[in-house]
């Protein structure tokens, strides 16, 4: 326009010159004008040769492409609404040269598909893998009509001016379709991933995805895709959306339609270009930054199996399951209780008639159960003329003739309600030796041949009991404060792996994983009630019997006040608050199970191995057992080592080396500490006094111990031990907690046989209640241990790894070989619990000074 203005004003004024008044703007629009019209002249001279060809189905094309021209091969194929086929592309280049790849490009209607022919795929550190041979899926967007043709074309150009030949093939998928409970075999490889497509059918609701191979590598991904385009089906995409899992020869994913609009999802299976993520080896790190590795052959055979998930009827006879065997345990209770009260009666009746005097009743406390005076050299009458006679260089006659001491009968029967009034007296809890000579005798007292428990039962019964209440006032606040920010944290698990999909990031087994809700794995979570359940049954039988004996005490009866192992029921408390925990910590960690937060499943398992022992302690030494803030300062101390077992402790050797020391060390301190019953010092001397006494005792007159039982004992518990240090130091188990805990349960259980030998050398008895939870208990706890060790799943391996051992359900379709763990575990802890809490009921008519302490 600016020309055309300038020619006519020069036209009308041919006489004069020629005024073409120019703008800055208008010389620079000039100069624009001219560029885009030379410019435009040169690409027109450079335009590629575009050839249009109208492609069929099946068919091989075996073409040349250049910089100079580019090929559109135009295909159309009719879409039913009721029938859904599969469009495959498979491409070959049959150039040597790697430096200017063909570029494809799929044009369809809701989608654009591209790629580069070699396909160059990345693995770790960047490496480079590239692909010759190329097949892709195209997506197929869903049609509302019965019948439409559908038009897509694929554009093959390059900027290789050699020019590269190629093969194109497009071809119908026939069995695009996965059927319900057909097993549909495919071959994979990066360069060649494969989707299908699955249908809800009617009434079902949720299915499994199983996928399993004979081939263990490659390694490969499994990702269960919406209805939707594009497909993200190569292994530097495949966690874009969706749900995947690793696998290596088995992977399972559970669906449920309501996270599927359209009622119908794609599983997908991308075979990954290299296998660390599967715990394969580590391929070499390439000499140049640029340098292309050869991936070889990585192709795979797959199966792929969709059956139906169980139904909601399932879920409620799971649920109605697991109440009714734990409730089952609290009507049989009852039973026992309503069959021991009316014994009880009967022998009230029988033995105290009500016309007997309370002297008469005292005396026949002086003999066992059946009336007559043991005469065997283990029994309670020869332990007791062993107990009650100390020589004058031992003990002074006063610790025999005061109104305090609980070891004789023998007392008027108004000095022992005043013993108990005073008992009942307000003490301060730090004012434990209620007797004025406790601080000159008990070294004495403990150093006797033959120790009974009325020497280690002498401080004032209010403030023990106070002492061990702290035990259950202690856990309960361990409880509260550990268990909250775990709730928390496996929550946020939870959400993640809903969020992102990434199923790698939880250990289950996916083979029987029935979700609820927001939970993947509720059978798992389920199956941890009886712990809570028997743990709360164990609290009512606990506070039963807490409030059976103190009425006894306040009735002043006899039995309770100078008989049997003394009654303490705070610890009693704290092992069935502990087995509550456990079952509670127990669920959270199976809402997501990694090696990150397996210390919250074995936490509270420390504590109820070391509640037990201390349990066992107490029974016979009362007055010189453990306080709870050192009990539980020590408890603190192995979960803290088991958090660095889980961080540090994989092939570290100086963490085992430090942890080995630490642990014999240990071993030897306690070891010391229960030889001589708590009279040692631990400082600066104490090297000193342990040469002297072996070259005192061993060298010089070569004496035995004094104390031989407890020798044995400790003997077999260091022997014990230091095989496990030994062993944790040579393997270096991947497994520490696991390696902890089994420390602790050989420890208990060699004290636990230690106790029992040496309760039945003494001439003690088992009573019949005791005897069956024994026996009943050591069934249930192997049963256990051959479900424990069936092993569905490993954090200690990766998580593809972790999946071949997945297995199926084995019980009412819903619970899998750990919920029966799970289950029977709960109950053997529950049983070795009363085990613990009747095991000494044979001497609730014994005198204290004719029981043995051991």
């Amino acid at each position: 326009m600016v020309l055309r203005s300038c020619w006519k004003s020069r036209h009308k004024s041919s006489s004069g010159p020629v005024h073409c008044w120019l703008r800055p703007g208008v010389v620079a629009l000039l100069w624009l004008c001219v560029t885009q019209f030379v410019c435009g002249s040169v690409a027109l001279g450079e335009t590629k040769n575009v050839i249009q060809k109208d492609a069929e189905f099946d068919v091989t094309y075996n073409d040349r492409v250049t910089s100079e021209n580019q090929t559109i091969y135009a295909f159309n194929h009719t879409v039913s609404r009721n029938k859904t086929e599969g469009v495959r592309v498979t491409v070959d280049v049959l150039s040597q040269s790697l430096e200017s790849p063909i570029l494809f490009v799929v044009r369809q209607k809701q989608a654009v598909l591209s790629f580069q022919v070699p396909l160059i795929l990345r693995g770790l550190y960047q490496r480079k893998y590239p692909y010759k041979h190329v097949g892709r899926t195209l997506c197929q967007p869903p049609t509302r009509a019965a019948s439409e043709t559908q038009y897509f074309f694929v554009d093959v150009s390059t900027l290789s001016s050699q020019g590269t030949n190629y093969n194109l093939r497009v071809s119908r998928v026939e069995s695009f379709t996965l059927q319900t409970d057909k097993k549909f075999s495919f071959i994979a490889s990066p360069s060649q991933p494969q989707y299908f497509k699955y249908v809800f059918p009617d009434g079902v609701d949720t299915v499994i995805v199983k996928v399993s191979s004979d081939m263990t590598f490659p390694c490969s991904v499994m990702s269960i895709q919406d209805i939707q385009c594009p497909v993200y089906d190569l292994d530097n995409n495949v966690a874009f959306i969706g749900m995947y899992q690793t696998m290596t020869k088995k992977g399972a994913i559970t669906v449920q339609r309501k996270d599927f609009p359209s009622n119908s999802f794609y599983v997908v299976v991308v075979v990954k270009t290299e296998d660390e993520a599967c715990g394969g080896p580590l391929r070499f790190y390439p000499l140049r930054p640029d340098e292309l590795i050869d991936a070889g052959n990585r192709s795979k055979t797959v199966d792929v199996v969709v059956t139906p998930a169980i139904n909601s009827d399932v879920y409620v006879m799971g649920m109605l399951f697991c109440l009714g065997i734990f409730l089952s345990f609290y009507l049989l209770t009852l039973l026992v209780a309503f069959v021991e009260s009316r014994r009880i009666k009967r022998r009230d009746v029988y033995h105290n008639p009500a016309d007997m005097s309370p002297a008469e009743t005292a005396s026949l406390l002086g003999k066992n159960g059946d009336g007559k005076t043991p005469a065997s050299p283990y029994e309670y009458g020869s332990f007791a003329d062993n107990c009650s006679t100390l020589s004058s260089e031992a003990i002074t006659d006063s610790a025999t003739s005061t109104d305090n001491n609980y070891g004789y009968m023998e007392r008027p029967l108004d000095s022992v309600g005043r013993s108990r009034q005073e008992s009942l007296s307000s003490v301060e809890e730090d004012d434990y030796d209620t007797l004025d000579d406790i601080n000159s005798d008990k070294n004495i007292v403990r150093t006797k041949k033959f120790l009974c428990v009325s020497d280690l039962a002498r401080k004032d019964k209010r403030v023990l009991s106070k002492k061990y209440q702290i035990y259950f006032w202690n856990i309960a606040t361990i409880g509260v404060f550990y268990a909250l920010p775990v709730i928390q944290l496996v929550i946020t698990y939870q959400t993640v792996v809903n969020v992102t999909g990434n199923q790698d990031i939880c250990y289950y087994n996916f083979m029987c994983a029935h979700p609820l809700g927001a939970l993947s794995a509720f059978n798992n979570i389920l199956s941890n009630l009886g712990y809570v359940m028997l743990g709360l049954l164990f609290l009512l039988i606990v506070l039963k019997r807490d409030i059976v004996h103190n009425r006894a005490l306040v009735r002043n009866d006899l039995n309770a006040l100078e008989c049997g192992i003394p009654k303490h029921f705070g610890l009693f408390y704290a092992m069935g608050t502990a087995l509550m925990m456990e079952g509670l910590l127990s669920a959270c960690y199976h809402v997501c199970p990694n090696y990150t937060n397996f210390q919250f499943d074995t936490s509270f398992m420390y504590m109820i191995a070391g509640l037990c022992m201390l349990k066992l302690y107490q029974k016979r030494h009362p007055d010189i057992n453990a306080s709870a803030y050192t009990a539980y300062a020590c408890l603190a101390g192995v979960i803290f080592f088991s958090v660095l077992g889980v961080v540090f402790g994989r092939g570290n050797t100086v963490f085992w080396i430090v942890f080995s020391v630490i642990h014999i060390l240990a071993t030897l301190l306690l070891s010391t500490q229960l030889y001589y019953m708590g009279r040692w010092r631990f400082d600066s001397g104490v090297l000193r006094r342990v040469v002297y006494i072996i070259y005192t005792d061993s060298i010089r007159q070569c004496s035995g111990p004094l104390y031989i039982d407890r020798m044995v004992l400790l003997v077999m518990g260091n022997i014990v031990n230091w095989s496990l240090a030994a062993y944790g130091l040579i393997e270096r188990p991947n497994d520490f907690a696991s390696y902890l805990l089994a420390i602790a349960i050989c420890n208990l259980l060699l004290y636990f046989a230690f106790y029992i030998i040496m309760k039945l050398r003494s001439g003690e008895r088992i009573k019949c209640l005791a005897l069956v939870c024994i026996l009943f208990t050591a069934v249930v706890w192997g049963f256990a241990l051959y479900f424990f060790f069936q092993g569905l799943s490993t954090w200690q391996k990766t998580p593809a790894e972790s999946r071949e051992h997945n297995r199926d359900c084995i019980l009412l379709s819903f619970f899998d070989d750990h919920d029966i763990w799970h289950f029977l575990s709960s109950i053997a802890m529950f049983g070795s619990f009363l085990v613990l809490l009747t095991m000494d009921d044979d001497l609730d008519t014994v005198q204290r000074d004719k029981i043995f302490v051991f």
